[in-house]
């Protein structure tokens, strides 16, 4: 069931969100060759403890960091580790932040230097799949408008969705219902309503779709081994359109 959100609550949210938004902003700045990806999530635990947040990640179902830094292959939810970032590399950072009883979430894809154009493609449609799956985004839109529209964009520039994981609803939970596919038929699906919070996070691959979990029960890596890319955002359904509190 979908948990539609009073103006109140939407209000509470502001700020988690804006943290988030502020947060990869920072990262994205600072982020580069020859740091590690737990030196990354230091920057994002910093910032979202001394913003006055909590680091929504950090724990949840045991997960061991305040941030998912997914280098390359590993397409969502890498674990914070020694592991290098070199030239080259695109690196997807995932984090949350909760405030005032509320959850925010975002993820931005960064190149790292000098990068192949075909990675640099593959972020940059990333991010078009999120804003081609917001046009015409309303209340009363059919849930499955959303993946509709992420496949096509993806798929139109060669590359393929992930279908193992998706956007979702967000509030007081970090992940609520609805699940919002990257992929689906036009027309179908709940019709969305007015209030409604969701993370809309295309998860594009270079290769195949197909992915497999390391045995740290967490890394999600393309089985091909190519590079994979996510781009996130927290909105919110309005009756003439969306609101996005990430950005």
């Amino acid at each position: 069931m979908i948990r539609v959100k009073t103006e109140e609550e939407i209000e509470l949210m502001r700020e988690p969100n804006r943290i988030v938004g502020d947060c990869l902003k920072f990262v994205g700045e600072r982020i580069k060759a020859g740091m590690t990806t737990k030196e990354v999530d230091t920057l994002v635990y910093e910032f979202i403890k001394a913003s006055g947040a909590e680091p929504s990640c950090l724990g949840y179902c045991g997960y061991p960091a305040s941030a998912c830094v997914s280098v390359n292959e590993v397409v969502v939810h890498g674990i914070p580790d020694g592991r290098v970032i070199e030239n080259g590399d695109i690196v997807s950072v995932d984090l949350c932040a909760y405030k005032n009883g509320f959850h925010g979430d975002g993820a931005r894809t960064f190149c790292i230097g000098e990068v192949s154009e075909e990675k640099k493609k593959l972020v940059r449609v990333a991010e078009e799949c999120f804003f081609k799956a917001i046009e015409g985004l309303r209340a009363g839109t059919p849930l499955y408008d959303i993946g509709y529209r992420v496949q096509q964009h993806a798929e139109g520039n060669g590359f393929s969705v992930i279908r193992a994981y998706t956007g979702h609803g967000i509030g007081r939970e970090m992940h609520e219902d609805p699940s919002v596919l990257n992929y689906g038929k036009r027309g179908t699906g709940v019709r969305l309503p007015a209030n409604a919070v969701l993370c809309i996070e295309p998860m594009i691959a270079a290769g195949g779709y197909r992915v497999r979990v390391a045995r740290d029960g967490w890394t999600a890596i393309t089985v091909d081994g190519k590079s994979a890319a996510h781009y996130e955002n927290t909105l919110v359904i309005r009756e003439d359109g969306v609101e996005i509190l990430t950005l």
